[in-house]
């Protein structure tokens, strides 16, 4: 789950980062007297709220001299479409005075199975050239779960980068914080950039990117009650209600893919992908599901206008075929123009076969994977 900004503000002043003050505005009446009664002094910087990067470039970040000025940068960008998501949200913020921009994060490393640590004195929207120009920038170094952020870490991190050394104490004290609420809310990613630093040598986060892992929510009720301003696929939400996992994927496919574990989903997504179909959603089912479930999941894919075809894959677990093949009629009967393929092997798949052949309707038994995806393509479109 990928936070808004103020959001992720909200998290880094809880853990004693500091951030400029701010409010967050949804409508344009009252703006004037909202940023007067909130003590904001101007110049201020107004910033579209969305799920997305590079809003700067995208006019999605205004700065406004006066009164005058910011409502009418407010009821300029107050909806505005910035890559496809549109801002309902816009983030009012003291424009910050900084010597310097760094750049620094802490990620989920997958390769060390640990923190990663990521500094770089050269912050701000250009961090993705430096990446490429000026590698010797960028400092990476893995964070111990048990021991936290040694001081070592921290020596490592600015020397290799030339950074200033006066800032030493600033730094490990922000990453200190940083890594503390990286745990505690059990975050894929949390990023700062730029982290400013004035010329008191105290260190701003002016910017924040934080991403939860989905599996924590129930831990987490404020993330929860964050979720609810979130600009979310209508089915996305309509999944999650009846704890299935929806995932869009590609635009222009034509092809559902559905199947009790993520692991499965992601290889008939590659196999249908290297046939050169293009999968427009995917959906994790989860163990156990009952004709019902089946059946409802069926209807959740078919509601996006472009998937001509659902592929599910049942493979052993708690699900029982028959029920997946009940549920599959259930869900076809009627349906005009649309394909399900249907591939079981678990516990009664001889009463399943023999449920879809005998129900006339558009449903294909395959005996394995590839031969699902063969019949997928023998009946896909690609426009």
């Amino acid at each position: 789950m990928k936070l808004l900004e103020y959001q992720a503000r909200t998290l880094m002043e809880k853990f004693g980062i500091p951030v400029k003050p701010h409010i967050v505005v949804d409508e344009i009446p009252g703006v004037a007297e909202r940023i007067r009664n909130a003590g904001l002094a101007y110049p201020l910087v107004i910033k579209a709220q969305v799920q997305t990067g590079g809003r700067g470039k995208a006019g999605g970040v205004q700065f406004a001299e006066d009164e005058d000025g910011a409502v009418k940068l407010c009821e300029k960008m107050l909806h505005m479409d910035i890559r496809g998501f549109r801002a309902d949200e816009l983030m009012i913020s003291e424009k910050a005075e900084i010597s310097r921009e760094w750049y620094l994060s802490i990620l989920l490393d997958r390769l060390t199975k640990s923190p990663l640590l990521i500094f770089s004195p050269a912050g701000g929207v250009d961090i993705e050239e430096t990446a490429g120009t000026n590698p010797g920038m960028i400092a990476k170094v893995p964070l111990d779960p048990l021991r936290g952020v040694a001081d070592y870490s921290i020596s490592y991190i600015m020397d290799k980068t030339g950074a200033d050394p006066r800032y030493r104490d600033a730094l490990r004290d922000t990453v200190q914080k940083l890594f503390r609420m990286f745990f505690d809310y059990h975050a894929m990613l949390v990023e700062i950039n730029p982290l400013g630093l004035d010329e008191s040598g105290r260190l701003i986060a002016l910017d924040g990117k934080v991403e939860i892992d989905d599996n924590a929510l129930s831990v987490l009720p404020d993330i929860v009650a964050f979720r609810e301003k979130l600009q979310e696929d209508p089915q996305v939400i309509e999944a999650r209600k009846v704890n299935f996992h929806f995932i869009p994927m590609e635009d222009s496919g034509t092809v559902g893919v559905m199947s009790n574990g993520s692991g499965m989903l992601m290889s008939c997504i590659d196999l249908i992908s290297k046939k050169g179909m293009k999968v427009h959603a995917a959906l994790d089912l989860g163990g156990g599901a009952t004709a019902d479930r089946i059946a409802e999941a069926i209807r959740i894919m078919f509601k996006r206008p472009r998937i001509d075809t659902v592929f599910i894959c049942i493979f052993g677990g708690i699900t029982r075929c028959d029920e997946a093949a009940r549920g599959a009629c259930t869900a076809m009967a009627g349906t005009a123009g649309k394909r399900l393929i249907l591939r079981m092997e678990g516990t009664n798949k001889e009463e399943a076969v023999r449920i879809i052949a005998g129900s006339g309707l558009p449903i294909v038994s395959a005996g394995d994977i590839p031969e699902a995806v063969e019949a997928i393509c023998r009946g896909g479109r690609e426009e």
